[in-house]
């Protein structure tokens, strides 16, 4: 079964979202999947996730 993920509204400056859409259209993901790849690739790098937490997977 699929994880139930956390759905909240974000406020992103339209110059910042303009370069994240046109980052994940070079990754092939939509601009949700990408904004979730990078803050679960922050967190990790940062030592905050969970130890044994699967990675996610890099494309929607």
């Amino acid at each position: 079964m699929a994880k139930e993920k956390k759905s909240f509204p974000l406020r992103l400056d339209p110059e910042l979202h303009r370069a994240i859409e046109q980052w994940a259209g070079d990754e092939f993901r939509s601009v949700n999947a990408h904004i979730e790849f990078l803050l679960r690739d922050a967190v990790r790098k940062a030592g905050r996730l969970k130890k044994g937490a699967p990675p996610e997977p890099e494309s929607e």
